[in-house]
């Protein structure tokens, strides 16, 4: 009878099977980074650029920017994701992140964000400005001491608060052209401000539940859906009234004052329309419309400044 030998497992592994491990590993940092988000932030740095410049500033400025703001929003959003991995893991819209999938080992994730962080500091110190650094820097501060450990899990105004990091960004840009903070990046930090909450809470609204199994104190949770679709509306006539008080205070012109309206107009009207009758599905079409007006708003800004530079 002819001799079998036993079976001996392959020490060399499928290569093709390896590499989809990697590349899985891979999306699951990106992933980490929230990249959805960098990309709203992302878009409000440039055009507070163009503003500060008055025509559009170099592009290996904007591109060292946008890199070291990437890698800063990346680190802060990386380390929130280590620090609510277990919270997330109770909300349907965040288990399938890669910390309460087990994708990656949670002290590996709190390594990758702090070493982005550092290196974002780092790049913007040496590439653009020491006030860019710091400024990128501290919005990574607040975001993680201030609104995830402290204001989220503990007052309903934690979005009105936290929203000040998400905000940092356009002083960031506005510091790279200028070395300074002048007052039209300060209104512009307001838009960004006062545009959070509405944003937010219509996200809130749509995954109530979800927050409440969290135990996440978000304001349709604690005061009911009334109430926060009430506080939307007004919340979003406030940010179109901080839009137009950009005119007279960065000179904007008739272009960027028609667009900012009528966008603004839009954004009211579905905010007023979603507290007449706040339903999930209305509550989920105006957080994603609000992610387009605020990008609009800022295109209207570029759009304006390049429109008059070119004059």
């Amino acid at each position: 009878m002819a001799h079998v030998s036993p079976a001996v497992p392959d020490a060399f592994p499928d290569r093709g099977e390896a590499r989809r491990s990697i590349g899985a590993t891979f999306r699951a940092y990106v992933a980490l980074t929230k990249p959805r988000i960098i990309e709203l932030l992302l878009v409000t740095t440039v055009p507070a650029m163009i503003l500060a410049a008055g025509e559009l500033p170099s592009l290996w400025l904007m591109a060292r920017v946008l890199g070291g703001g990437t890698l800063a929003a990346g680190g802060a959003h990386t380390i929130n994701c280590y620090l609510e991995r277990d919270r997330d893991q109770l909300m349907r819209r965040t288990a399938h992140r890669p910390l309460p999938r087990h994708d990656i080992p949670p002290g590996h994730a709190l390594a990758f964000g702090v070493v982005i962080e550092v290196l974002a500091f780092a790049f913007l110190w040496v590439t653009v400005n020491p006030l860019s650094a710091l400024l990128a820097v501290s919005a990574t501060l607040f975001y993680v001491f201030v609104y995830t450990i402290w204001l989220k899990p503990r007052t309903t105004q934690n979005i009105v608060i936290g929203g000040a990091a998400g905000a940092v960004p356009v002083l960031v840009g506005w510091a790279a052209v200028t070395g300074t903070v002048g007052a039209p990046a300060w209104v512009l930090f307001a838009v960004v401000f006062f545009w959070t909450p509405p944003h937010f809470w219509a996200l809130s609204l749509r995954y109530q539940d979800d927050y409440a199994a969290a135990g996440i104190p978000m304001l349709p949770v604690v005061k009911g859906a009334r109430v926060a679709a009430r506080q939307i509306a007004v919340y979003s006539v406030v940010v179109v009234g901080i839009t137009l008080l950009l005119v007279p205070v960065a000179s904007m012109g008739v272009l960027y004052v028609v667009l900012a309206s009528v966008f603004g107009a839009v954004f009211v009207a579905r905010a007023i329309r979603l507290h007449r009758d706040f339903t999930p599905q209305r509550a989920i079409k105006l957080f994603t419309f609000s992610n387009a007006y605020l990008a609009l708003v800022f295109a209207a800004v570029a759009a304006d400044v390049l429109f008059r530079a070119a004059r």
